[in-house]
């Protein structure tokens, strides 16, 4: 009785049985970019992106915990666990930022046919991103990628003398003319977002872009359907 899967029994005239292998194809491990770049927000009292990536990422594994699944961290940060005690955790461990300039996904640790979630803005080199997909792609694990932008990175409402710099003043660019730059930038934005499309494709996974000027519901209701179990 214990091994019924009632849920999905409870679709169907049958009854469905869940075994060792069906439980490990359902952990679920998360990516969470804690980078610099991360705490931008356009507002002063706005959301940043990181603490919507956080919220999102938090959200999702408790929906998934109270689903019976099993998640955590990637990175052999956190191995896929139940109970509240793995949020709790999960928790402690997203609340650490990193000092670099941007992120890049970590793979390690993911099982083999399980599900994972990268949660990132992706304006950092991809090239990082591309070797986490394919070492996922490996191990045939489906997932979805979720890029977080702060709107005035969609919209560059810059114009006359703007100084970009980077979140850890690293990087720093002066222009006099902001609004010259606004076709190419959007351009290069538009190719990004076009190449992480082109690469959740390849490898079987979704992808989705989200700003933190909208409701945090939209994005986590995208991400809880692109995660949902495949017989």
């Amino acid at each position: 009785m214990r091994s019924i899967d009632w849920r999905r029994s409870a679709r169907s005239d049958a009854q469905f049985i869940q075994d060792k292998e069906w439980q490990i194809a359902q952990s679920i491990l998360l990516w969470v970019d804690q980078s610099a770049s991360m705490s931008f927000t356009s507002l002063k009292d706005g959301t940043t992106k990181r603490t919507r990536a956080r919220t999102l990422a938090l959200a999702t594994a408790i929906l998934l915990l109270r689903g019976g699944e099993r998640v955590g961290l990637t990175g052999n940060q956190l191995p896929p666990r139940r109970g509240e005690v793995q949020v709790a955790q999960m928790a402690a461990l997203l609340s650490q930022d990193n000092t670099d300039d941007f992120g890049t996904p970590d793979a390690t640790g993911m099982l083999s046919h399980s599900r994972a979630l990268f949660v990132s803005d992706f304006m950092g080199d991809l090239t990082g991103v591309e070797t986490a997909m394919a070492k996922a792609a490996d191990r045939d694990v489906r997932g979805a990628l979720v890029q977080i932008l702060d709107p005035s990175e969609e919209a560059f409402p810059f114009d006359g003398r703007t100084i970009f710099e980077s979140m850890s003043g690293t990087l720093r660019h002066e222009t006099l003319k902001a609004r010259d730059l606004r076709s190419r930038y959007l351009d290069r934005l538009a190719q990004r977002k076009d190449r992480l499309a082109t690469l959740a494709s390849a490898t079987d996974w979704q992808f989705h872009t989200h700003h933190t000027g909208t409701p945090a519901a939209s994005a986590l209701l995208w991400i809880y359907t692109a995660l949902e179990r495949r017989a």
